[in-house]
């Protein structure tokens, strides 16, 4: 398609956030003073091969959503939309609320409030060239499989293992053709290169950075502004 594709990002931010016990959403935590959510925000606005944005978020969330992008003044935003029951619902309320020349979608975690607009732009570019992509990172410690009692079963091959992280970036009727096949086979997944790997189709890694990381506990939150800090860059 090239350069000049429409790219939609499709950020969903529609979890409960329970594993932080902040009694509100974690997408409104603040990281150096700016919650988490408009930090994710500005770095899609900020990327020049986005185009669009759609923000998934819970109900209750919508209106506080909404305050922050005017208060921050972030651009690009064409909807936000309710979250369904799970991830693959609020992607898919993303997708139906996505601009129709858009030849693209790059689905974002909300929490992965550390991405850089550079790793963006390479996603795309990088399913541009193949079709489906998502940023990964080789993981660094010895994984172990494990059965009952957790006791060790095998030891996969260090170097053939990838973290993978968002952006995952897919041509549209690609997309639209995964979720159909999964909705008719029942399939229900939190993981968008997975959802199009069972149509048979190879998603390509393209290498992405440690510091992209997900907020899930309070830890990621001390660690997320730590990395912040020494970016020396605050919104």
């Amino acid at each position: 398609m090239g350069r000049k594709s429409h790219c939609c990002a499709v950020i969903v931010a529609a979890g409960s956030s329970t594993r932080m016990a902040l009694g509100f959403s974690k997408q409104f935590v603040p990281l150096c003073g700016t919650p988490a959510i408009v930090r994710t925000l500005s770095a899609f606005s900020s990327a020049e091969l986005i185009q669009s944005i759609v923000v998934v978020c819970r109900e209750e969330d919508i209106a506080q959503v909404g305050n922050e992008i005017q208060k921050y003044r972030i651009e690009k935003v064409t909807a936000i939309v309710e979250g369904g029951a799970t991830r693959q619902q609020s992607v898919a309320a993303g997708i139906s609320a996505a601009p129709e020349n858009a030849a693209y979608f790059a689905i974002h975690d909300g929490a992965r409030a550390l991405i850089t607009s550079e790793e963006i732009n390479a996603s795309v570019e990088d399913a541009y060239e193949c079709g489906a992509s998502a940023l990964a990172v080789p993981v660094k410690d010895t994984i172990k499989i494990i059965g009952k009692n957790h006791y060790v079963i095998s030891t996969p091959e260090r170097s053939t293992l990838w973290a993978v992280q968002t952006p995952q970036v897919f041509e549209r009727g690609l997309y639209q053709r995964a979720m159909k096949q999964a909705l008719a086979d029942g399939g229900d997944y939190t993981d968008d290169c997975q959802l199009v790997e069972h149509t048979g189709v190879k998603v390509h890694l393209c290498m992405g950075t440690y510091t992209n990381i997900k907020l899930t506990t309070m830890e990621d939150v001390e660690i997320a502004q730590a990395i912040l800090k020494s970016r020396e860059a605050p919104l």
